[in-house]
């Protein structure tokens, strides 16, 4: 009986593992997409960030300012709920101008993505190398597309929401990191 359930159980395993859900090719249907769970960490458990900078959509070199607020977007211009939060994070961006916010592209192309900058009228800077993802190992990874981190004054992790964010959401995360109203 134990063999029948363990035969059955891999079996499932393997036969689920085969989809289309992985994560081998840059497309709509081959992504991960989080629940817009957010995860908030207590002060006393953060750890600093990595380093994060490079070159940025324009051309230009940025590196990420950790001694204000920051928040970090992982997005791609195909992903249906990147596209749904976009407005959100221009608009917190442009009303908080204290918070720095910064995307990071991911498995994307330079021209889909400065399209996707344009038509929801990004103003913050996107950085396109997307190994910067991997420094955040031994943290709150970004684990789904979209991921949101946010870092607090001090240079560490203080939050991730996986996928996409709503208004209240994103600001109920970002007055627990500040500690203060925010506008949007």
């Amino acid at each position: 009986m134990k063999k029948l359930i363990a035969g059955i159980a891999i079996s499932t395993l393997l036969l689920t593992s085969c989809g289309s859900g992985g994560l081998s090719k840059a497309s709509e249907k081959s992504f991960v997409s989080g629940s817009g769970a957010a995860v908030v960490i207590a002060e006393e458990n953060r750890v600093r960030a990595p380093k994060i900078s490079g070159e940025t959509l324009d051309g230009s070199n940025y590196t990420i300012d950790q001694t204000r607020v920051t928040v970090v977007n992982v997005w791609a211009s195909w992903c249906a709920p990147c596209r749904a939060e976009a407005p959100i994070f221009q608009d917190f961006s442009i009303k908080n101008p204290e918070i720095r916010f910064v995307g990071i592209l991911t498995r994307d192309n330079f021209s889909s993505a400065r399209s996707f900058t344009q038509r929801f009228g990004i103003t913050f800077p996107t950085l396109i190398d997307d190994s910067l993802i991997v420094k955040f190992r031994g943290s709150l990874t970004p684990n789904a597309i979209p991921t949101t981190l946010i870092l607090d004054n001090q240079g560490r992790i203080a939050a991730r929401i996986s996928g996409a964010t709503t208004v209240a959401g994103f600001r109920k995360v970002l007055e627990e990191v500040t500690g203060s109203a925010i506008n949007g």
